[in-house]
């Protein structure tokens, strides 16, 4: 019970990932906001079943929780949302940035309004919950309180990498690692941690990747599962002041830090370069620098 006494919002909570880390929290003593507004993945519907059917779970076992439906990518929902959290159980500690859409298209045919959605939905709905949620941490910290909040956010292999068909979604989830990166250096000072995840899993968006990654036969681990992912959300959300500003991939029972950007070789003239005796001076810095891995699916 790690979690006892804590504050949870999870977006996108009633499916997949979110639906996982909901049932965790909550198996670890968390009070539980399920948000999500029960989407296709096409962006079509709206049912909230889901995460009512998550929300009965979790009551079913003993657990508190509740289900709001604010789209997160509108600024004033993602407000409501946080206000709701603060109001039915009277504070909030933990935020966790989950929901996500897909929008696919090799980038020549990419649409304007599909690289708005997946944008909007990913980057921006991970800025306007932790805006509000940061506002809330801010004011309690300012009354004196001794504040430890974590919000978990949710990039991607491709925001890290790139992949190939999802230039909008690389784009956006590159740009939550810069959001998780600026935000743990900013709300530090009110006792918040930001910490993100690059989770690999079986869900909506990604059964047809992962199709054919299913369980181990000798043991019956099945490393693609949803659940596999949730233990370091508990853990980082329980664990609130231990670390900050860190990116995590997981997948199956592999736990990777992602060192992300660090300065390598360097060559300095002392003065300004010249154009034309450039090219050797680049190759020597790349030849003496690790090659990058490589964009996923090339």
């Amino acid at each position: 019970m790690i979690c006892a006494g804590r504050v949870a919002i999870i977006t996108g909570g009633a499916r997949g990932l979110g639906r996982a880390h909901a049932l965790e929290l909550a198996r670890q003593g968390a009070r539980v906001v399920i948000n999500d507004i029960g989407v296709g993945l096409d962006g079509t519907g709206g049912d909230g079943a889901a995460a009512r059917e998550v929300a009965g779970e979790i009551r079913a076992g003993g657990g508190e929780a509740e289900v709001h439906g604010a789209d997160v990518g509108d600024w004033q929902q993602a407000r409501e949302l946080v206000d709701f959290a603060v109001q039915r159980f009277g504070r909030l500690d933990v935020l966790v940035n989950n929901a996500g859409v897909v929008r696919d298209r090799m980038f020549v045919n990419l649409s304007e309004d599909e690289w708005d959605q997946v944008v909007r939905v990913h980057l921006k709905g991970h800025a306007a919950t932790m805006r509000h949620a940061a506002q809330h941490w801010r004011d309690r910290c300012k009354a004196g309180e001794d504040v430890r909040a974590s919000v978990i956010n949710t990039t991607s292999g491709a925001g890290l990498l790139g992949s190939l068909g999802q230039t909008n979604y690389a784009a956006a989830k590159a740009g939550i690692v810069g959001l998780t990166l600026n935000t743990a250096a900013e709300l530090g000072r009110y006792g918040v941690a930001v910490n993100a995840i690059a989770p690999a899993a079986r869900t909506r968006m990604t059964e047809t990747v992962f199709a054919d990654t299913m369980a181990r036969p000798e043991d019956g681990f099945d490393e693609m599962a949803p659940d596999n992912v949730a233990p370091l959300v508990a853990w980082l959300a329980a664990r609130s002041t231990e670390v900050s500003g860190r990116v995590f991939e997981v997948a199956g029972g592999t736990i990777t830090v992602i060192n992300g950007n660090t300065r390598g070789p360097t060559r300095d003239a002392g003065r300004r370069w010249r154009p034309e005796e450039l090219g050797p001076v680049v190759k020597d810095l790349l030849d003496r620098s690790p090659t990058p891995l490589p964009v996923y699916g090339t």
